[in-house]
């Protein structure tokens, strides 16, 4: 017989505006403790020193995370010109230095080469597995790893502050997968300066963004209240990217069983991915097929 859960059963999903200093596993593991919850998890990773946006999910909304997690993503960010680093931020060592620099036509013209379906190679201190070991584990040993490019579709890229010649803020817009520390190198590089991030702020994550965020000193504050349930966010939040359809009664059931079930739709076509809801509870995700859902995911609430 398994061993119970510890924790509450409770469903939702937190948007905390994730401090520097922390990873994200270690975010997600004081909000459990403080919403005492028997389950957690985020969706996208933030480097230790990056802050914002960071989307905790609760309970039955972690099944939620993988359609959070595949939205697009908006991050705010300095690159230091001038500078690369063995990290591609901050935290690194400088390894190779520049006296050229800029100007802002020149960062402008380079960065619509980033805009659009581009190929991105990872940091070497990235999470990236090689041979089932993260990339980073392998670069602090000193390994040269030879990681390969990956796609990233790129919405928007940005030149939005000059504060000096050193420096230059951006704004991005983009898909899964992005890597803010490669852009800033790869951007060093065609200018012929070289550089690195050293500031980092994801703004917003598919639904979620700052102005719902709440910081991590105000969820330990709050910490095992009704007032920290309050700020809560409804699991259906984490599928605003999906189309919506409500069950019949029988259809609800049928769902909540694991089984097809037939679902009331406007604007859904044979095949698509939607939710389900049954006086206003989510129930399950699936595929529209001739006026069922056939579920992938079943919401136990």
């Amino acid at each position: 017989m398994g061993r119970r859960k510890k924790g509450r059963d409770i469903s939702g999903w937190l948007v905390v505006d994730k401090p520097a200093g922390l990873t994200s596993t270690a975010v997600v593991n004081k909000v459990r403790w403080a919403f005492d919850a028997n389950k957690a998890g985020h969706a996208g990773t933030l480097d230790p020193e990056a802050t914002g946006v960071l989307a905790v999910a609760l309970g039955e909304a972690t099944k939620t995370v993988p359609y959070v997690t595949d939205a697009m993503k908006a991050y705010e960010f300095t690159v230091r010109l001038g500078q690369a680093t063995n990290t591609d931020d901050a935290e690194g060592e400088v390894i190779t230095t520049s006296d050229n620099r800029p100007n802002d036509d020149q960062i402008k013209e380079a960065l619509s080469g980033f805009v659009g379906d581009i190929m991105q190679v990872p940091p070497q201190f990235s999470a990236v597995k090689i041979d089932g070991q993260r990339a980073y584990k392998l670069a602090r040993d000193g390994e040269e790893l030879e990681l390969a490019a990956r796609p990233l579709w790129v919405e928007e890229l940005l030149l939005t502050d000059r504060p000096d010649a050193d420096h230059a803020v951006l704004e991005m817009t983009c898909g899964k997968g992005g890597y803010v520390r490669s852009i800033a190198r790869d951007l060093g590089q065609l200018l012929g300066c070289f550089g690195h991030v050293t500031r980092l702020r994801r703004v917003w994550s598919g639904p979620f963004d700052l102005q719902e965020a709440v910081t991590l000193d105000r969820v330990e504050e709050l910490a095992r209240t009704p007032e920290l349930d309050a700020l809560l966010l409804p699991l259906d939040v984490g599928l605003a990217d999906l189309p919506h359809v409500t069950c019949t009664d029988q259809g609800a059931a049928r769902l909540r069983n694991g089984n097809a079930g037939m679902v009331v739709a406007h604007d859904v076509e044979y095949g698509d991915e939607c939710w389900a809801s049954y006086q206003g509870q989510p129930v399950a995700v699936g595929r529209y097929k001739a006026g069922e859902l056939h579920p992938s995911r079943v919401f136990n609430l």
